[in-house]
């Protein structure tokens, strides 16, 4: 009996892993998410994007676009007219990454309060290079 739990504990590890490892196939990079959040107050066009994504290159974001939208987390809206308008729109199915956007959020906030504390019990002096890279 005690092989069996082994094996399901083992098989257990392996599909956690492989099911995390899909997730960061999907959402790989520095940008997938940023771009998500951006667009989750909106549509958005492309230049708004790369100003609301700040760093991000034009080429880059082309390419981040693309992949999100054969991913299914965003369409691409084209509109007629002179000149041609695109804009990009979250679908519902990105609305599934809620979760793990707020838990990023969180966690993101816990660790750069921890990191900004150990600084200043290291050295108590004002260190505002330090400080600007991590807000």
């Amino acid at each position: 009996m005690l092989q069996l739990q082994t094996i399901s504990a083992e098989w257990e590890a392996c599909s956690a892993l492989s099911a995390v490892q899909d997730a960061l196939y999907v959402l790989n990079g520095k940008w997938k998410l940023p771009i998500i959040v951006a667009l989750s107050s909106g549509n958005k066009r492309f230049n708004e994007l790369q100003k609301t994504v700040k760093g991000i290159a034009a080429k880059v974001l082309s390419h981040e676009l693309k992949e999100l939208e054969l991913n299914g987390f965003l369409i691409r809206k084209v509109h007629n007219g002179t000149p041609v308008m695109v804009e990009y729109e979250l679908t519902d199915y990105s609305n599934t990454l809620g979760d793990v956007v707020r838990s990023l959020r969180d966690w993101g906030v816990m660790h750069r309060e921890k990191i900004r504390s150990q600084l200043k019990q290291k050295d108590p002096r004002p260190q505002p290079e330090i400080l600007k890279k991590i807000s």
